[in-house]
């Protein structure tokens, strides 16, 4: 055998080896893309049938999403928090894998993987109900650990989509990134101002505001999910062509 074919062979199996590393890889990523367009479509549709089921207690227009977790069943909730949370990690983590590496590229995913993180525990500094009925914060650390998440879906889109911005894959992207992390980042100011104070003018919708912020995030956070996932299944079939 000759030194050329020698060499050739070893390319042949060297490439064998990174496609098969890639077909194992390839079902973790359609898994962290499908976190990502699953978690808001279910979380939503869970906390939507806690409204329904306890329509006579509880006012989507007035009260947040997290006060589902006072009064009996709230348990829900609680465990709507941390599903959604960890499907918000996994989705965090494969956008990551998605994109090209930059210097502090890893910044972005990072906060939005603490966002995943801040769900887990507004289920672990749950609200509560007490002897009157009313909705109270036992350990003050939920109000604290919300206001610190709705801060973070915004940066984290905002940083997100600098890196969307120098991967050609991701770049028509980056910009819807970026004015929906500044959309976010405004309506984080507005609500602290005019919705959440028990005296501010909108507070008597502050549900209503709520569910606004979580609809401008769960879309945006779709659509970079699919791109994810087309990206995966482009990927599939370029490794198909290189094997025929």
């Amino acid at each position: 055998m000759s030194r050329q074919q020698i060499v050739e062979d070893g390319s042949r199996h060297a490439a064998g080896r990174g496609a098969a590393r890639g077909l194992e890889r390839r079902p973790i990523a359609v898994v962290l893309a499908l976190a990502g367009i699953l978690g808001p479509i279910l979380f939503t549709a869970v906390f939507v049938i806690q409204e329904l089921f306890r329509r006579g207690e509880y006012s989507p227009m007035a009260e947040p999403v997290s006060a589902l977790e006072a009064g009996p069943g709230g348990w829900v909730q609680q465990v709507n928090f941390v599903g959604f949370g960890l499907l918000t990690i996994a989705f965090a983590v494969g956008l990551h894998r998605g994109m090209r590496p930059t210097r502090a590229g890893v910044v972005g995913p990072a906060i939005l993987v603490w966002t995943g993180v801040g769900l887990v525990l507004a289920a672990v500094f749950a609200l509560r109900e007490d002897a009157a009925g009313a909705t109270y914060d036992p350990t003050g650390l939920h109000d604290v650990n919300g206001a610190v998440f709705f801060l973070s879906i915004g940066v984290g889109l905002v940083v997100t989509s600098r890196r969307m911005a120098a991967d050609p894959r991701w770049r028509s992207l980056a910009t819807y990134a970026l004015a929906t992390g500044i959309a976010l980042l405004v309506m984080f100011v507005a609500f602290g101002v005019l919705v959440g104070p028990d005296d501010a003018p909108l507070h008597p919708w502050a549900g209503l505001a709520q569910r606004v912020v979580l609809a401008v995030w769960f879309s945006c956070t779709i659509v970079l999910a699919l791109r994810l996932l087309r990206g995966v299944r482009a990927a599939d079939r370029s490794a198909d062509l290189m094997r025929r």
